[in-house]
């Protein structure tokens, strides 16, 4: 469905080592670094598309992350999204909803919501159960895009 998500960032550095970090977690592999461009973009392991791209606006006008936009990504385990969650928080993250379940959207939905440092908004989720007995149930995220 999709060739590549960009997401526009006013500090490349500052980006660059919070999405390293975030993608570790998640097994997404740098694809390419270019920073005198500058511009970075990964992707699944074994894919050919679509890439995850971060860059300062063509238009050369500054950043401003978009009302009602959101790039979720998946992870295979609810612990990759706690410690995604965890991990991007420690990097400049900012908290938009602690990982937990969110029944509303499905049984197994468990995700956890956060922003950028450049204030996009980002989720993390878990679209399975796993073999853990007790979960909490998180409160359900404000609507804030």
């Amino acid at each position: 469905m999709f060739s590549h998500i960009f997401v526009g960032i006013t500090d490349f550095d500052r980006a660059l080592s919070f999405y390293d970090a975030l993608f570790e977690i998640l097994g997404v592999e740098s694809r390419f670094c270019e920073r005198d461009r500058p511009w970075a973009g990964w992707q699944s392991t074994g894919q050919q598309r679509p890439y995850f791209v971060i860059s300062k606006p063509h238009n050369g006008q500054p950043h401003e992350p978009g009302n009602g936009q959101m790039v979720a990504f998946m992870a295979n385990t609810r612990e990759a999204v706690r410690q995604a969650h965890a991990r991007a928080l420690k990097n400049g993250g900012t908290c938009e909803g602690p990982p937990g379940l969110r029944p509303e959207y499905h049984a197994h939905y468990y995700g956890a919501y956060f922003r950028d440092p450049d204030g996009n908004k980002l989720c993390v989720v878990c679209h399975h159960a796993d073999d853990e007995e007790s979960l909490p149930q998180a409160e359900p995220a404000p609507y804030n895009p």
